[in-house]
């Protein structure tokens, strides 16, 4: 016989007293760390001073948890410093190894965002699965596709030809036996005069060929004279690979952050290795896009920013430059004749002018290039077409109002306010 049991309204209020109790006492932190979360706090928080497996400004964090007690990680992350001056064994150990460099505090950290951090410094991602042979035929395998299909055309190709020549040959023979004779006798009926004797002759024509002669030759030479020192699309190779594509385009560094001197200088200046080590003082290796086809893997990046330490001497293992430096020797790109005056400051600071407007689209070379012709033709088509602006520059403002009245318009370019005259550009 099944019995049914109602429980009555004081067992009811026991049960959901003893359900409660139970999720109380379950520990929150009971749940496994998340490790993606954990990677953006990491790099949110730490990777500024810290990397996995190297040391940087701070100690190489993977593995950190087998060396320290998860409490005292839980104390040192939230206020290092309260640590150092309790006098902790541990935490004296560090600042002292570190040259008592303050490490920032995070008080707003809960230790499950530490669990979680240190969660992610105790990944080791898993061995990919590779195919014996798949790597080489995704690499190889369409090329030599395309190498064989083009190699088989042209013997398809090679082996018509030379059929048809055998055809050709061996017609032209057959009509020679057969027509020989009448070829001959028709041969020695009639001499023509050459073509060249023809030629010669007629005297008109002799003329006519030398003024053509004459005058080609003189365009041509003007055209190939006037391309000397026009040095647009010039690309040399530097010592150092330096991307704009890469700081200019996918970081969006502005221009003026290394070329610091073209706001108040005559020239933009080639940016000293210091500021580059701004930020490559804790960016040792690239971890962005490739282009496999151009060879510019990660490798070959992480491999030029080794030739920037070596040059500036900075030990990339303790963390300190030792002195010993050597030149970088760049190879000048844009550069005008001793006797043309530009200054990037007037047309970068005062006129406003973007970079971009000479220099071309620079946050899209990966090798930087001259992109316009810098002839004198182009910098006064340019002062033709561009307007003065007087917004906010009074040092114009009365010269514009008396050339506007002058020239019967509302705007002046840079041409109507002298931007053409011979002085300007040339001392």
């Amino acid at each position: 016989m099944i019995r049914f049991f109602c429980l009555n309204v004081p067992q009811i209020r026991i049960l959901f007293a003893l359900l409660l109790a139970i999720t109380i006492a379950t520990p929150s932190h009971a749940q496994e760390p998340d490790v993606q979360k954990g990677k953006s706090l990491f790099n949110m928080n730490c990777a500024a001073c810290h990397k996995l497996n190297k040391r940087a400004v701070g100690p190489a964090l993977a593995g950190v948890s087998e060396k320290y007690d998860k409490e005292w990680l839980y104390s040192w992350i939230k206020n290092s410093m309260a640590m150092v001056k309790s006098g902790d064994a541990q935490a004296v150990a560090i600042y002292e190894e570190y040259n008592k460099s303050v490490m920032t505090a995070f008080p707003q950290l809960s230790n499950e965002d530490i669990d979680n951090i240190i969660a992610y410094t105790d990944y080791t991602p898993p061995a990919p699965a590779v195919v014996p042979g798949a790597v080489a035929t995704q690499a190889t395998g369409s090329s030599d596709a395309n190498s064989t299909l083009l190699l088989s055309v042209l013997i398809l190709v090679l082996v018509v030809l030379v059929v048809m020549l055998f055809l050709v040959t061996k017609t032209l023979r057959k009509l020679a036996i057969a027509n020989g004779i009448e070829i001959e006798k028709l041969s020695s009926k009639s001499k023509r005069t050459p073509l060249w004797e023809a030629y010669v002759k007629n005297s008109f024509l002799v003329f006519a060929t030398v003024i053509f002669l004459l005058f080609s030759s003189a365009y041509f030479a003007y055209g190939y004279l006037m391309q000397v020192g026009v040095d647009q699309g010039y690309m040399p190779v530097q010592p150092i690979h330096y991307s704009h594509k890469i700081h200019a385009g996918a970081n969006e560094i502005d221009c003026k952050y290394c070329h610091s001197s073209a706001r108040v200088s005559k020239h933009s200046g080639i940016p000293s290795l210091n500021v580059c080590m701004n930020c490559h003082m804790n960016i040792a290796e690239y971890n962005g896009e490739e282009d496999l086809e151009k060879g510019y893997t990660k490798a070959f990046y992480t491999n030029e920013i080794k030739k920037l330490y070596k040059a500036v001497g900075w030990d990339e293992e303790n963390q300190k430059y030792t002195g010993e430096t050597q030149p970088v020797k760049w190879v000048r790109i844009h550069n005008l004749p001793d006797f043309v005056y530009f200054n990037h400051a007037q047309h970068v600071d005062v006129a406003g002018i973007e970079c971009q407007k000479c220099h071309g689209p620079v946050e899209e070379m990966e090798i930087l290039y001259q992109y316009s012709p810098l002839t004198m033709g182009w910098c006064i088509d340019c002062h033709r077409e561009t307007n003065v602006d007087l917004e906010n520059n009074e040092y114009y403002e009365k010269i514009h109002a008396e050339l506007s009245k002058k020239y019967g318009v509302e705007k002046l370019t840079i041409a109507q306010m002298g931007g053409l005259e011979c002085g300007k550009c040339h001392y």
